[in-house]
């Protein structure tokens, strides 16, 4: 059987990889219009930041090696150029000497991954703008980095480049702004998580312009649609990427809604004896079944193995995607998994949202804050999504929920999870218990929850609610949810004689425990509708930032 492979980073020597593994005879050789193979993207940023001291790191494995391992064939700068399914042919264009061969398949699959879109910006093409994709990109910036001592950068979007590149250039000693067209950065996160982000990034030095686009690029300067203009003499496109799908799409391979390849379980296209894997590919939500497009080197590499398993008679098969994912911003972790609130409520689901706002581990061993947003189907009880803040306990923790939305866990089955612990660790009763533990009540309308978006709503919409402020009159005087009054939990018994127990009631301390004990009272005392805010004071501040 000949195996023919257009693509060889993650995807494409994936494929080769579990392909050889299950069939020795097989004659398997890859074509790569690039310079290097199975290199890590994902690392690119930390090289261009000091944290990585050699390129070379990046791309540990070579041709050869890859064929003294695995006996397959990689031949870098070879351009597939056009393919006859009716044939099984394809043209290569060798690109170092313009040489053109034919070779033969029985199978074959496209492992072309994705490049990066180029925004329509007057100026894009100029020698201080760089794309972040492919090694060639990082050692040219490298090289303008070390030749021209650039001291201001603008990164055009605010993505998972965008933001890893604005830490490691800022670390770097460089002045460093983004530019992001929508209201918020991290599209795949929801709004009040975001701003979060948000402000740890001005916090760090870093000037963020929301809501502006960039609209043309000088020497010196980026300008935007709105007349800013700001100073730059290096300029980063992170302005996301897009399936490479013209050489499937000659062939007559459909594309999914997402606009990249259309696969099955298989990885299998509509014609046979093509797959596609990797970033040109479409995957599926493990949540909803709908088709879910990421380009993530972790899927990449899953898809390639189960396609190679496929190939040469295995039973693999695709089980789709979360979604996941996670970085670090400075000294903070964000991580998320699932489907957001905006997501949920677009798919029509009846959601209850949580936000819990606890330390990692123990606080007298330095445990400091994680806010875990968490969002359950009612009807189900279903964990749909995760997304979580902080900086310590964030991978551990999104980890946790990824694998018990894989496995269909409710809320309530968070509690019973026997996790390990320790103080160095964790909290005796950890985030992810108590998150299912709080989820699980509100649904059972026991601790019914209130977000700070729903209660804004509620009051603007003329409702009239009366809303318990729990905490010390110091606390209070700092801050408090507009219109609330402060009755201190110990005085509650008391003072609840005056309050009407047929309004709807919401509760609230700092972060959220307390106002769950002041909720249990009144619960107790007779009143009939009675919420705990979600997060607290603490998250209904940011949110009324983040709404400013």
């Amino acid at each position: 059987m000949k195996i023919i492979i257009i693509g060889s980073v993650a995807a494409g020597t994936s494929v080769a990889a579990k392909a050889r593994r299950n069939d020795e005879n097989a004659d398997i050789t890859l074509y790569n219009a690039d310079y290097d193979i199975s290199y890590s993207i994902c690392g690119i940023p930390y090289f261009l930041g000091g944290e990585v001291d050699e390129l070379e790191t990046l791309t540990p494995r070579s041709s050869e090696w890859f064929k003294k391992r695995y006996n397959v064939d990689i031949h870098t700068r070879h351009e597939v150029v056009e393919i006859n399914p009716d044939q099984k042919v394809v043209t290569v264009k060798k690109l170092n000497t313009n040489e053109i061969i034919e070779d033969h398949y029985d199978t074959l699959v496209f492992a072309t991954g994705a490049a990066p879109t180029t925004p329509q910006i007057d100026g894009v093409e100029m020698e201080h703008v760089f794309h972040v994709r492919n090694i060639q990109n990082t050692a040219s910036i490298h090289s303008y980095m070390q030749a021209e001592s650039p001291e201001k950068v603008t990164i055009i979007g605010a993505g998972f480049i965008g933001l890893e590149m604005a830490e490691q250039l800022k670390h770097r000693g460089l002045d460093v702004t983004i530019v992001q067209r929508s209201n918020q950065i991290m599209p795949h996160l929801d709004k009040d998580m975001a701003f979060r982000v948000e402000e740890h990034l001005r916090a760090n030095g870093v000037n963020l312009l929301l809501n502006e686009e960039a609209a043309a690029i000088t020497e010196t300067s980026v300008e935007t649609t709105k007349g800013s203009v700001i100073d730059a003499d290096m300029v980063i496109l992170a302005t996301g990427v897009r399936p490479n799908t013209k050489l499937a799409e000659q062939i007559g391979v459909e594309l999914g809604v997402s606009g990249a390849v259309q696969v099955n379980e298989k990885m299998q296209t509509n014609l046979p004896d093509v797959y596609a894997v990797g970033d040109v590919a479409e995957s599926y939500s493990i949540v909803t079944g709908n088709p879910l497009y990421r380009p993530l080197g972790s899927t990449a590499n899953k898809m390639g193995r189960i396609a190679g398993d496929v190939i040469t008679g295995g039973d693999l098969a695709h089980r789709g995607i979360l979604g996941t994912g996670i970085l670090r911003v400075f000294d903070l972790a964000v991580g998320y998994t699932g489907l957001s609130e905006k997501d949920a409520v677009m798919e029509g689901f009846d959601i209850e949202v949580l936000h819990n706002i606890k330390p990692a581990r123990a606080e007298y061993l330095g445990g400091k804050e994680m806010v875990i947003k968490a969002i359950a189907d009612r009807k189900t009880g279903r964990i749909l999504g995760v997304q979580i803040v902080g900086e310590d306990g964030v991978d551990k923790r999104i980890d946790v929920f990824v694998t018990a939305i894989s496995l269909k866990a409710r809320a309530e089955d968070l509690f019973h999870l026997d996790l390990a612990y320790a103080p160095p660790f964790s909290t005796t009763k950890d985030p992810v218990m108590y998150t299912g533990m709080a989820l699980q009540n509100a649904m059972d309308k026991k601790n019914r929850i209130i977000t700070p978006q729903e209660l804004t709503n509620r009051i603007q919409n003329g409702e009239k609610i009366q809303v318990i402020d729990t905490r010390a009159p110091k606390q209070y005087e700092v801050s408090n949810v507009e219109g609330a009054v402060n009755i201190p939990l110990a005085e509650l018994r008391a003072e609840a004689k005056q309050l009407d127990p047929a309004i709807p009631t919401v509760t609230y301390c700092n972060k959220g425990v307390t106002g769950n004990a002041a909720q249990n009272v009144l619960i107790n005392m007779g009143f009939e509708e009675v919420y705990n805010l979600s997060g607290g004071n603490k998250n209904y501040q940011s949110f009324s930032k983040s709404n400013q």
